[in-house]
C-alpha cells in the first residue's frame, strides 16, 4: 500500500513536467504573478482502526506564485507553486455517554506545486474557470491537543477501545499527498481575484504503521474553500 502511494505522488509530480518544456509552444506567454491566499479547510484524518468524526474547521493562508507560460488551442497553461500555513487535525464524535469531547490541532507549512490551467477570456478584464492539480508536500511544526475537562475524561467505553491517539503526538513530520481544485478568476484593473474549492488527499500517514504499531492508516484529508489575490510582474 506504501509503494502504491508513492508511485501515486511521483506519478503527479511527473506530470508537471510538460508544464516546464517550451518546446512546440501553440501559443507562447510569459505572464508572472504573485500575490497572497486564504481561506479554512474542513479537516478529517483516516484512521485505521476507525475513529468517528467531524469536520475540523480551521484556516490555511499564505503566498502564491504563478507562470503563464502558453494557450493551447483555448487553454491557457502555467505552474503554479504556494508557500501556506496550515491548520489540520480532527475533532472526535464520542458516543459512550461519558460527555467527553476531544479534537487535535496540528499545524503544517505546506508547499503545493500545481499545473494551472484555465478556460475564458485571454486578455484584459473579465472571467475565466480555473482548474489546479498537483502534489503538495508538507512538515509539522507543531500540534497540540484540546480535551473536555480532566476531572470527567473517561476512556473505558471508547467504541473499539480506540484510545491510542491520546497523548500520542505525530511520529513523522514530513506529509505528502494530492491535491486539487477549481474555481473562478475574476480579472481587473487591479489585480487577479480567484474564488477555488480544493481537496486534499494524504498519502502518507503521521504514525508509524509497522504490524506493531496500533495504527495501520493515519492520514491528512480537507476540503477547503480560499481566495487569492495576485497582481502581475510580468504580462
Amino acid at each position: 500500500m506504501r509503494t502504491y502511494r508513492q508511485i501515486l505522488f511521483i506519478s503527479c509530480l511527473l506530470c508537471l513536467i510538460p508544464q516546464f518544456v517550451h518546446a512546440q509552444l501553440q501559443d507562447e506567454r510569459h505572464n508572472l504573478a504573485i500575490g497572497i491566499n486564504g481561506g479554512v479547510n474542513l479537516n478529517s484524518v483516516s484512521f485505521t482502526p476507525n475513529i468517528k468524526q467531524t469536520n475540523f474547521i480551521a484556516p490555511e493562508f499564505g503566498l502564491t506564485a504563478r507562470y503563464i507560460s502558453e494557450k493551447y488551442f483555448k487553454m491557457i497553461c502555467g505552474i503554479q507553486v504556494e508557500v501556506n500555513y496550515s491548520q489540520r487535525g480532527w475533532k472526535e464524535v464520542i458516543e459512550d455517554g461519558s460527555n467527553n469531547t476531544y479534537h487535535r490541532a496540528m499545524n503544517y507549512v505546506e508547499v503545493p506545486l500545481l499545473a494551472h490551467l484555465a478556460f475564458g477570456k485571454d486578455q484584459g478584464n473579465g472571467a475565466r474557470f480555473i482548474l489546479n492539480l498537483g502534489p503538495q508536500v508538507g512538515f509539522l511544526i507543531g500540534e497540540k491537543e484540546f480535551y473536555s475537562d480532566p476531572s470527567t475524561w473517561d476512556t473505558s467505553n471508547r467504541p473499539q477501545g480506540t484510545d491510542a491517539q491520546y497523548g500520542k503526538f505525530a511520529d513523522k513530520k514530513f506529509d505528502y499527498g494530492i491535491v486539487g481544485g477549481g474555481g473562478v478568476e475574476i480579472r481587473t484593473g487591479i489585480g487577479h481575484f480567484l474564488l477555488e474549492a480544493r481537496y486534499y488527499f494524504g498519502l502518507s500517514d503521521f504514525y508509524n504503521n509497522s504490524k506493531k504499531d496500533y495504527f495501520s492508516r493515519s492520514a491528512h484529508s480537507y476540503i477547503g474553500g480560499r481566495l487569492t489575490y495576485l497582481f502581475d510582474l510580468k504580462k
